[in-house]
């Protein structure tokens, strides 16, 4: 094949896109609450190691972008949009004003904010520092974030302490940091109990996001399981109003189940928010575009939330790969992700309704019987035999959602050519 000009490549990339199919039209992906991170379109391909290889992009041109593909709502850190000596002074508000007309004009809504606690040098000793000037500053920033956060419309706030923790064991309290964080959470959510009365709009809903490596050594708060007892520690004095965002890579990186993380949330009623994304087990933080590495676990995720009621946002905190030229992030990387999700989304809703797995499932919820009225239910060895058979519709089940998954349940197979 010769080379391709400079000229042709974005046709190229259009025309196999196109070719690809199983797109939605962005009327389509608009009923979905699916939500695109200034951050995320922003990236530039940097990395510990890597140098940018796209150039900079501002939320004018992000927002627009999410506009025209149909991706509905937009989430933000602060100092994304507002830089950080523009905090809390006149030019916030400009930019402010700046970020609603471009919401208004692309039809686009805020749906989260969020605080950037981790980059700038004022975080070296994380947002809960000995040092009480560091401490008031966080309770600045975040309440500064929740009244952005009310001037742009969001319902949602978020909150990733990944530079809550340590790099050298005992040069900290754990239990000092961790009263402090709490203080800069309690700060939030009193600030937000007050701009919400004075707008007429309801509180946001405040949701902490964990991640167990990155950026510190040791991290306080590394998973999902240990924000649900960071809540129900007594330190909050609003808990009602905290809840969590859980990352599905974040849980996974870990070597945990994003699906069980996410099933104890929802049994506390603390699953808030979600952020989308795919990767590997006991990995860094790849940040890949759901449904490209793990498409039968992400299936299974969705069945969990459409089975018990999920409605909040979905919001696709991922890094579209370095490799991937600015045209393509808007032309691949957004359109993709978002039709993957909705693909798996309504597969959820086949699976849920599927015949097949809803009578293995109700047998299993049945349980067995030796035919016999009197079981006795201290028998071990009786209740183990008649139940014995059953137990393979694990299996079964397992095998259904690979069809679904495949398209094997609509009849696809392939022809076996005899060598």
């Amino acid at each position: 094949m010769k080379p391709v000009p400079i000229d042709q490549q974005q046709a190229l990339v259009s025309r196999l896109m196109h070719a690809c199919g199983g797109s939605y039209s962005p009327e389509t992906r608009r009923k979905y609450y699916i939500s695109g991170p200034q951050w995320a379109a922003a990236y530039q391909g940097q990395a510990l190691f890597h140098a940018p290889t796209r150039p900079a992009i501002g939320f004018e041109d992000v927002i627009r972008k999410y506009g025209e593909i149909g991706i509905g709502y937009w989430s933000t850190h602060d100092t994304d949009v507002i830089p950080t000596e523009a905090l809390g002074r006149d030019q916030q508000g400009e930019i402010v004003a700046r970020l609603q007309k471009a919401l208004s004009e692309n039809g686009v809504k805020c749906s989260m904010v969020t605080t950037e606690t981790f980059y700038h040098a004022v975080w070296a000793a994380s947002p809960a520092a000995e040092a009480p000037a560091v401490r008031e500053y966080a309770k600045f920033r975040v309440q500064n974030t929740v009244e952005v956060g009310h001037e742009l419309g969001a319902g949602f706030a978020v909150y990733w302490p990944g530079s809550l923790g340590y790099y050298v064991q005992g040069a900290i309290d754990e239990m000092d940091t961790l009263r402090w964080y709490a203080e800069a959470l309690n700060a939030a959510c009193d600030r937000d109990i007050e701009v919400a009365a004075k707008k007429g709009r309801p509180t946001l809903k405040h949701c902490l996001e964990a991640k167990p490596f990155e950026p510190q050594a040791e991290i306080l708060l590394p998973t999902s399981d240990a924000m649900l007892a960071f809540i129900a520690s007594g330190l909050l004095t609003h808990p009602e109003m905290v809840g969590l965002n859980p990352e599905y890579l974040h849980e996974l990186m870990w070597g945990g189940a994003p699906r069980a993380a996410l099933a104890r949330a929802l049994l506390a009623g603390k699953l808030f928010h979600f952020d989308i994304n795919d990767g590997y087990r006991l990995k860094h933080d790849v940040d890949i575009g759901v449904g490209l590495v793990n498409p039968l676990d992400w299936l299974n995720v969705l069945v969990l939330l459409r089975s018990h009621g999920y409605n909040g946002p979905f919001n696709l905190d991922y890094k579209p790969p370095r490799t991937t030229s600015q045209f393509g992030v808007f032309e691949v990387s957004f359109p993709s992700a978002v039709d993957r999700f909705i693909t798996l989304w309504e597969m959820a809703g086949e699976a849920i309704a599927d015949p097949i797995i809803k009578e293995a499932t109700d047998a299993l919820k049945a349980g067995g019987s030796d035919g016999n009225s009197g079981n006795d239910p201290r028998d071990a060895d009786a209740i183990a035999k008649a139940n014995r058979e059953l137990l393979t519709l694990h299996e079964l089940i397992a095998h259904r959602l690979v069809q679904i998954l495949l398209g094997l349940d609509r009849g696809r197979v392939f022809s076996i050519q005899k060598g």
